[in-house]
């Protein structure tokens, strides 16, 4: 046995098969028959799969036959090995020549690394007339309990018994099994004499003989006596020779998260006050108990065990046994939930792990290379990272050994194999030594998956796992904002690649939880994690077009990195979609467009069931938000879905009032007054002008102040800044406006310049703050809905239409005035200047002005010319 509780018989029948028998092992990933020249890491690795049989499942005392493949015989054979194909793990190996020319020796310490059998054992061919016996086969066992099972192996003509113990258990707990005083009238543990088993802190079993005196922990009295679960050396000092702890220890191992421990003791022992004599042909009552252990101390130089506590039957009990008796009643392999017993690292994001080399002593995964990477001095340890938290290398095991982070399980460099692996980190230049370290940052996030390995990119198998858990959900996602009544919280991302991660978690128990971006549960595209009949986390997505179970239809989206999980009830599921679907068509999920600029609007509901077909009453909700939450993804902030807020309407007003009426009649006016007598038409040009700049610029303080900040990230805005920018170049473009020339001069470039960009500026204005107009009402329907937008959007073109029907209107009767002018001046009546007069300052209503209009006294010639000669 090397990993997955491999035990087994092996027997060779010809030159191309051989039978299994009693075969148990704990189900690998894609396991085969292996064969190899040898029982080291070279030969191993260079192996070659045997035969055509499978072991894809878990097997329970199983017996079967195995066949060769063409390409195998027993002559190239030298090791046959149990062997997981994706990480090169060796699950147990027989050495065939040791096989078959029961050479012990040399195999002992091939299969058991940990502690070599002794030689007096009955593991050296006592049991079923094996040719050879493992330390971890017996001749019965007998299941005390689901996570503890006895073994035992009878050498009667011997005078001795093999026992094995083991049991799913911590490194840190024991495991005791004894005989029961018969004489005992307070209980089987009164009297008892049992061996108490278990591990050191440095990972070395041990098995000792103790005496039950009381039910205490071991304790001295005042006057140096020894009561309660003491060692029986503590009773009779020193033991030397063996006299009184008569337990000796066999061969123990840590695999897969299960204890064993074999010992050896006689049935009939010479110490007769603390030991009982075993009758191995009486039914004698047995007891058992597991627990936690105290380590030797100052005071007591030996393992103490700790109250077992604990239901009877489960951690403690007693049952009647003939050792004698053939029994097995153990199918299959003891499976523990948490196999993993090396040292456990927790990154924690400030302190830099160390990363270095060292010898292989307890390497996880075997068959492995002589020198393995240590982190923070540990061998190959499980290293445990949370998503969202950076973790900080210091790599320093060498120039010849590159750190990287890898989902090859082998490392090495998988694409040497023609594999394919995903590199999360490192790479050849992250080398480096005690002297000059290498820092190499690592952040794994919500798509890193949940086991990930470090390893060296020169060698194979030199690193181990890295477990990816989920922190806090705030560390694994940039923003969050709870929903309507602050029962679920909404977590997401923006991705690079144009998609969204998103998060869901509710804030009380419920059988599922649901999620849906729309102002209803009506026409929305919902999101719903569950716990399935098989406990399986389910997110499924459906469009929802009324209000009954047959108006949920099923959608296909294009989530990845799906996951749900359940909590003490409470649900969170995560899923990544892409912001714009990439499919097109009627499909209603091709329609489900996230817009960033735009708020998202997200309402929730959960329920006590959910499945995945035939949805009924019972799958309707039992609590839902009463309103949508609009979720600003860019700002990474939320707002409630509510009415039209009054400031906002009244700074949409003053726009209206601003760009729809003043500045266009501003416009107008001097466009089509100038024929007027006067100044009228410039009084009004500059009293609409300055009015709606001012009103546009109050608009935008009662919106900046009402939104709490001015941003960017709409297109309302943008044409809105634009616009402001634009008439606010007006009045200096008029400030600087050349003058006009007098009769009869050359009109300067300068002027005419000014001319054109003055008209082009004041038209551009007017047109982008119509198109902000337009783009405000669209911003409104996406924050209130598209009633009130749609009203008023039929209002704003109306008007608009309205304008231009007037502008049209002023432009005939212009261009019928400038007919009759022009027909007019043929008759060349010439009464002075007719053209304005530019001498006034434009800015100013108190204008300044020429001689002819400050002294009208003055003689006006008139020359009068007849009609025809």
């Amino acid at each position: 046995m090397v990993r997955h509780q491999l035990r087994g018989i092996i027997k060779v029948i010809d030159d191309c098969s051989f039978r299994v028998s009693e075969f148990d092992m704990i189900q690998g990933s894609d396991v085969h028959w292996w064969g190899a020249l040898g029982d080291k890491f070279d030969n191993l690795t260079l192996g070659f799969v045997i035969s055509d049989d499978k072991l894809n499942r878990t097997y329970k005392n199983d017996t079967f036959v195995v066949h060769l493949n063409n390409n195998a015989t027993f002559d190239q054979i030298k090791v046959v090995s149990v062997w997981d194909k994706p990480t090169a793990s060796n699950f147990g190996h027989v050495v065939l020549a040791d096989f078959i020319n029961n050479d012990n020796d040399s195999l002992s310490p091939a299969i058991s690394p940990d502690i070599a059998p002794s030689s007096s054992s009955s593991v050296n061919g006592k049991g079923k007339n094996w040719v050879y016996e493992q330390p971890t086969m017996f001749e019965n066992c007998k299941k005390l309990s689901d996570k503890y099972r006895l073994r035992w192996t009878l050498s009667s003509e011997d005078n001795l018994i093999d026992i094995g113990l083991e049991a799913v258990v911590g490194s840190q707990y024991y495991m005791a099994f004894g005989w029961a005083n018969p004489q005992s009238t307070s209980g089987p543990m009164s009297g008892a004499d049992v061996a108490v088993t278990g591990f050191t802190e440095e990972g070395m079993p041990f098995a000792d003989d103790y005496f039950i005196s009381s039910y205490t922990e071991c304790l001295t009295g005042k006057h140096g006596t020894v009561y309660g679960v003491c060692p029986d050396t503590m009773y009779q000092g020193s033991d030397s020779v063996g006299v009184v702890n008569n337990t000796k220890l066999v061969y123990g191992h840590r695999k897969d998260g299960v204890s064993f421990i074999r010992y050896q003791r006689p049935l009939d022992s010479v110490d007769n006050k603390y030991d009982l004599k075993v009758n191995h042909t009486a039914n004698m009552t047995v007891i058992w108990a597991l627990g936690s252990i105290r380590p030797p101390d100052t005071l007591r130089p030996f393992y103490l065990p700790q109250n077992h506590g604990g239901p009877v039957f489960e951690v403690y009990g007693h049952l009647v046994l003939n050792v004698s008796e053939n029994v097995n009643d153990c199918l299959g392999p003891l499976d523990a939930e948490d196999k993993e017993d090396q040292d456990l690292i927790s990154a924690d994001g400030k302190t830099p792990l160390v990363v270095s080399t060292g010898p292989a002593l307890h390497y996880p995964n075997p068959p492995n290379p002589t020198k393995v990477l240590y982190i923070n001095k540990k061998e190959a340890p499980l290293l445990r990272v949370e998503r969202g938290v950076p973790v900080t290398f210091s790599v320093q095991a060498g120039h010849n050994v590159a750190f990287y982070i890898t989902s090859d399980p082998i490392g090495g460099n998988a694409t040497s194999r023609n594999m394919s692996e995903t590199i999360y980190a490192g790479g050849p230049e992250a080398e480096g030594v005690q002297a000059n370290p290498t820092e190499l940052i690592w952040s794994p996030d919500r798509n890193t998956p949940d086991q990930v390995y470090y390893q060296s990119l020169y060698g194979q198998k030199m690193g181990w796992k890295v477990q990816v858990v989920d922190g806090g959900l705030s560390d694994m996602y940039t923003s969050s904002v709870l929903l309507d009544d602050q029962q679920v919280t909404f977590f997401w991302t923006l991705l690079s690649d144009s998609s969204i991660s998103i998060a869901v978690r509710g804030e009380k128990k419920s059988g599922y939880l649901a999620i849906g971006f729309g102002s209803g549960m009506v026409n929305s595209y919902a999101y719903v994690g569950w716990i399935d009949d098989s406990g399986k986390g389910r997110v499924n997505t459906y469009w929802i077009d009324g209000q009954d179970a047959m108006n949920i239809h099923p959608t296909n989206e294009n989530l990845t990195y799906v996951r749900c999980k359940s909590e003490g009830g409470i649900i969170t599921f995560e899923f990544t979609r892409p912001l714009v679907p990439s499919c097109s068509g009627k499909r209603p999920e091709c329609n489900n467009i996230i817009d960033p600029t735009t708020p998202l609007k997200v309402i929730w509901a959960m329920g006590a069931r959910w499945s995945d077909e035939h949805l009924g009453e019972r799958n309707m909700h039992s609590v839902m938000s009463s309103r949508p939450i609009r979720v600003l993804l860019l700002r990474g902030s939320a707002e409630a879905e509510q009415d039209l807020r009054p400031v906002l309407a009244v700074h949409g007003f003053m726009m209206f009032v601003a760009w729809g009426i003043l500045l266009p009649g501003g416009i107008l006016a001097a466009r089509y007054l100038k024929h007027l007598k006067g100044d009228g038409w410039y009084q009004i040009h500059v009293y609409l002008q300055y009015s709606g700049l001012a009103i546009v610029m109050l608009g935008v303080l009662f919106a900046v102040a009402e939104l709490r900040g001015f941003f960017f990230d709409s297109v309302h805005v943008k044409f809105g800044v634009t616009a402001i920018f634009l008439v606010c170049v007006q009045p200096v473009n008029a400030y600087l406006r050349p003058k006009k020339p007098a009769n009869g001069e050359e009109v300067s470039s300068r002027r005419i310049l000014w001319e054109y960009l003055h008209v082009i500026v004041g038209r551009s204005a007017f047109v982008v703050g119509v198109a902000a107009l337009i783009s405000g009402m669209k911003h409104l329907g996406d924050r209130y809905g598209g009633e009130n937008a749609k009203g008023l959007n039929w209002a704003l073109i109306s008007w608009f239409l309205v304008i231009a029907l007037v502008v049209l209107y002023l432009e005939y009767n212009e261009a019928i005035r400038r007919r009759n002018d022009r027909s007019f001046g043929k008759s060349n009546w010439v009464l002075g200047n007719t053209e304005e007069d530019d001498s006034v300052d434009l800015l100013h209503p108190n204008r300044t002005y020429t001689d002819e209009e400050n002294h009208p006294s003055e003689r006006m010639e008139v020359q009068l010319e007849p009609l025809g000669r």
